[in-house]
């Protein structure tokens, strides 16, 4: 049975704007230690955090090489995606007071570079899912000019440990949001292509859509299907909460849906949402990035870990 939107935020609660001056904002992360929002405004090649205790908006970092969608790892460093570096980055600043401390992870598979990383997730065993679309190769205000030098677009498993940069998930015309569910037997991933499965036979997942994938053996996504259309715009980014609803970026605003993917739920927002996060001192707090600002609204649920 869907939870009840009343059971998601206070009745009457709308979203804050907290911040603002980006061209385009994304990939937003909470910092617990710095208790801090960190997000890319990617057309201006920076990084900005804004405080929740003092309410300062900062840059982080400029000339960032065009970073995107980040996550904690389990040590509480930031994995994030950058554009211009076509690679998946580790910065240990996280502390209060500390600075960049970038260094990379992975950037090629098989010899041949990525495409430009967009968003990522860490599972609990420290693996690192990412998305690799060509944005940042095919925007001048992205990224730098290249080419898919690999062919495709995937989601691939990178382990840490061993190295190992595996392919997961094939079959997505444009992969762009990552998420697992809270006991992440399932993973999700966000196509922000504009096409129908007809345009090449009917192969790939196509549309404004999520995709749902069975987790296999903690390494393996499979069965892919559908589990819910987002309109307007497409569902750039999003995040779960601890009870397995889906919270997505959208043209309007944000929508929520149920774990069998009924909408349940629409946050409108004045701009364009890319992404979302879960955050403050308690985890309930919603923190959208849209367009050129950061948005912010209470909840009554908490994120899930990853």
């Amino acid at each position: 049975m869907p939870i009840a939107p009343e059971n998601l935020i206070a009745p009457g609660s709308k979203p804050e704007r907290v911040a603002s001056g980006a061209v385009w904002a994304e990939g937003p992360v909470w910092l617990p230690e710095r208790r801090a929002v960190r997000f890319s405004d990617i057309p201006g090649n920076r990084v900005l955090e804004f405080s929740e205790e003092t309410g300062a908006l900062e840059v982080y970092a400029a000339d960032a090489e065009y970073p995107n969608g980040r996550a904690l790892d389990r040590s509480g460093a930031v994995v994030q995606c950058s554009h211009g570096r076509r690679a998946i980055e580790r910065d240990t600043g996280t502390t209060p007071g500390a600075v960049p401390a970038v260094q990379t992870l992975v950037d090629s598979y098989n010899g041949r570079r990525l495409n430009s990383p967009n968003d990522v997730v860490v599972k609990s065993d420290g693996t690192i899912w990412f998305s690799d679309p060509s944005y940042g190769i095919q925007k001048d205000t992205e990224g730098h000019p290249g080419r898919e030098e690999y062919g495709d677009r995937y989601v691939f498993r990178f382990d840490p440990a061993s190295g190992e940069l595996t392919p997961a998930v094939i079959d997505v015309e444009v992969p762009n949001g990552l998420a697992f569910s809270p006991d992440e037997s399932i993973l999700y991933v966000s196509d922000t292509s504009l096409g129908t499965p007809a345009m090449d036979g009917g192969a790939r997942l196509h549309g404004h859509a999520i995709h749902a994938y069975d987790v296999v053996d903690g390494r393996f996504a499979r069965n892919g299907r559908v589990f819910a259309e987002v309109t307007p715009g497409v569902p750039d980014g999003f995040r779960l909460d601890a009870q397995g609803n889906l919270w997505s970026s959208s043209g309007d605003g944000v929508r929520v849906f149920s774990p069998d993917g009924t909408e349940i739920l629409h946050i409108p927002v004045p701009e364009t949402v890319s992404n979302v996060c879960f955050g403050g001192d308690d985890g309930r707090t919603l923190y959208m990035t849209a367009t050129t600002s950061l948005y912010r609204i209470r909840t009554l649920v908490t994120g899930a870990v990853s």
